[in-house]
This record gives structure tokens, C-alpha cells and sequence, in this order.
């Protein structure tokens, strides 16, 4: 699922989606003449968590409709704050093996300073706000994580 509703200065996409994610697509999607700087998060399936080692690959589920709009409301937030020009933010749902991108946050700004704040920003809220739910599977077994 996707929207496309940016705020009036910025191009902004939000997609939740099982498909794997492209960070070079978003890059260049983000990109823009007046754009000096793109900061770019990828968080990724590793193997392990705290007290769990092991991991073979993780699970997301979500609301997609929920999540998207709750996204959304992170975007316009930081673009609010920062002088944005593009923020393309996706995320994973359904199986993600190690090492693949489960969550990516693109921002470009005129300067490197507000292209970070905003991307820090917008993957700081998303983790503590948008209701994704994250299972942590092993050979011997599997649960439900609150994240990190």
C-alpha cells in the first residue's frame, strides 16, 4: 500500500509494502537540483537481539492503512521542522531475511545538517509510533519483539 500526499515544500511517499526495498531507487527518487545533501537509513535484519542469538530472518505485521497515516503524520512533523525537499519512506511487512532492509528513510535537504535531524527524526518516531509488530525467528523457536 502507498500514498503519495507530500507537504506543500517537499515530494514525500510513504510506502508499506512486502516487496523488497531498492535504497538507490529511493535516493534518486528523493533527489532534486536544490538538494545538496540526502541522508539515507537502512535498518536491517541481523542476527541476533538482546539475550537472542541465532535469528534466521524476521516477520513484520501490520495495519497497512494505519501505519501509512500514522507515517505520514511523522512526515509532515518533519517537514514542518526541517527545509525538506523529498522524504520517501518504506517499510517492510511479511518475511525480511539477514541483512535485507526491512525499514528505509530517504531525506534530502539544501544541507547535510537537516537532511540527518530530519532522518533521524523521522526513524526515531516511526519506531516508537507506528504500530508495527515484529516477530524474531530462530531454529528452535520464535517470538514477538517490541523492537530496537
Amino acid at each position: 500500500m502507498e500514498s503519495q500526499q507530500p507537504p506543500e515544500r517537499a515530494r514525500c511517499r510513504v510506502r508499506v509494502s512486502d516487496r523488497p526495498i531498492d535504497p538507490g531507487a529511493l535516493v534518486r527518487e528523493v533527489g532534486s537540483p536544490p538538494s545538496g545533501a540526502i541522508a539515507l537509513f537502512l535498518g536491517t535484519v541481523r542476527d541476533h537481539s538482546p539475550g537472542r542469538q541465532g535469528i534466521t530472518h524476521l516477520e513484520y505485521e501490520a495495519y497497512e492503512t494505519h501505519v501509512i497515516t500514522r507515517i505520514e503524520e511523522i512526515v509532515q512533523e518533519a517537514a514542518a521542522r526541517w527545509p525538506v525537499n523529498g522524504v520517501v519512506v518504506e517499510h517492510r511487512v511479511g518475511r525480511v531475511e539477514l541483512t535485507e532492509a526491512s525499514v528505509v528513510v530517504a531525506v534530502a535537504c539544501a544541507h547535510r545538517a537537516e537532511a540527518f535531524e530530519a532522518a533521524r527524526y523521522l526513524i526515531d518516531e516511526l519506531k516508537s509510533r507506528a504500530p508495527i509488530w515484529k516477530k524474531e525467528v530462530w531454529p528452535e523457536g520464535e517470538a514477538w519483539s517490541p523492537g530496537s
